[in-house]
């Protein structure tokens, strides 16, 4: 038996049971910590996309390194249980499976904007007549300001070297014509298309494809923001050709705040050593990166553009949950996540409560986990009444509700709850 779709949903808590019964990956939630109340029940967490939880197994892959680090000291780089020296060679092949990539085409290092920043450092090559950067409008903070950095650092004026692909006056979501039309009209001017492929606000999913075909066609290199996007939605990357993209490990890939994050680089860059970028030594030819006096030789693929050894313990961090996605499947993981939400949404409908709308797109194939709720007129208020309810949330000004049900271990029956005690609190 399989579970239910989109035609088949009812609005009951026996259903929701139900589908949690029949779910081939219920047993995924019994890997993580889950956060709970005074009392020790757990709360509903539908926060991933802000925070992943912690693998169970997480501590034993960090206390691992410890041990090796206590007992080995520097031979840890070399004998230790999972060597240092090529560690995160160890990511890179699973961390490629689940944003569709060659894993040559993939790196763990860094954060998020600083991998942004060496990516532009590379791939924002702006001259007088080709300098402006497209992004979103709703792009998250940290994206905007590293463009309008970068776009100074050139000698340029961020407020004419920014460009913004926005929705139409009365809508919530950006239309791809809309950005058709912009390059169009300034098409000979821009050298960057930077986009987040999942926006955090509205959760709407932007097409990798087609955006980097209509990126490529007017000469611009294009760059994709994975925040909110990995672990979530399959971003195929090397099939549909960003010249890169970045990402963090900490939300749906559940690898510990603040934690390391990712680097795609397409592999038609691969083999280019003229790229400009910054440099580091464990970017360096591996053959002969402890003589210290050669000149540097970047290693073919993403791994050139690392900067210094990484640093293992978070990568430890890293390693336990791929570990759990690998089991998993990303394929299986996006089938179940397209029916948890789409449950979400049926219930949110079924309550026919006008003060209430959903912004994030109703086309599964347009949106990740996440929905994004709009109470009319509510404030930061009601907010905390669904946290007092034992609902963790994330609420965005100045009125949305990002609600994210994960399907590694989030249920159908917790679904149905939140629902219910959204219901209550309406009332």
């Amino acid at each position: 038996m399989r579970i239910a779709d989109a035609t088949t949903f009812e609005s009951t808590l026996d259903f929701a049971k139900e589908q949690d019964r029949l779910d081939p990956l219920s047993r995924f939630r019994g890997k993580f910590h889950l956060p709970t109340d005074a009392s020790g029940k757990p709360l509903i967490y539908f926060c991933g996309n802000s925070l992943g939880l912690q693998p169970k197994q997480t501590e034993a892959y960090i206390q691992q390194e410890l041990n090796d680090w206590a007992n080995l000291g520097v031979e840890g780089h070399v004998d230790a249980t999972n060597p240092w020296m090529p560690y995160h060679e160890s990511l890179s092949a699973q961390m490629a499976k689940i944003v569709g990539a060659k894993s040559h085409e993939v790196v763990i290092m860094n954060t998020l904007t600083v991998n942004l920043h060496l990516m532009m450092v590379s791939f924002y090559r702006p001259t007088k007549k080709r300098y402006k950067i497209i992004v979103e409008t709703d792009a998250f903070p940290s994206d905007k300001y590293a463009v309008r950095s970068q776009i100074k650092h050139h000698g340029f004026d961020p407020d004419a070297g920014l460009i913004e692909w926005k929705p139409r006056p009365g809508e919530q979501l950006c239309r791809l014509e809309d950005l058709e039309a912009l390059m169009q009209t300034h098409g000979k001017e821009i050298a960057l298309v930077m986009v987040g492929n999942t926006n955090y606000y509205s959760g709407q999913y932007y097409p990798i494809d087609q955006i980097t075909t209509l990126g490529h066609e007017h000469g611009a290199k294009v760059g994709i923001d994975l925040a909110h996007g990995v672990g979530n939605i399959q971003p195929n990357l090397h099939e549909n050709g960003p010249d890169f993209a970045v990402w963090c490990t900490y939300k749906y890939l559940n690898s510990g705040p603040g934690s390391l994050g990712g680097c795609f680089v397409h592999e038609r860059h691969a083999n280019n050593k003229d790229i400009n970028r910054f440099t580091g030594w464990w970017g360096h030819n591996k053959q002969t990166r402890f003589n210290m006096r050669h000149e540097f030789d970047p290693i073919p693929g993403a791994e050139g553009w690392q900067l210094s050894n990484p640093p293992i313990l978070s990568m430890a961090a890293i390693k336990a949950s791929l570990a759990i996605f690998e089991e998993a499947g990303m394929d299986n993981l996006r089938e179940k996540s397209i029916k948890l939400t789409g449950f979400l949404e049926f219930l949110i409908d079924s309550l026919k409560d006008d003060r209430i709308s959903i912004i994030t797109p109703r086309n599964p194939e347009l949106r990740g986990c996440q929905l994004s709720i709009t109470v009319r007129e509510a404030t930061k208020d009601f907010h905390q009444k669904l946290t007092d309810a034992g609902i963790i949330s994330d609420w965005r000004e100045p009125d949305v509700i990002r609600v994210a049900p994960t399907p590694l271990y989030n249920t159908f029956e917790e679904v149905f709850e939140f629902v219910t005690r959204l219901k209550r609190i309406l009332n």
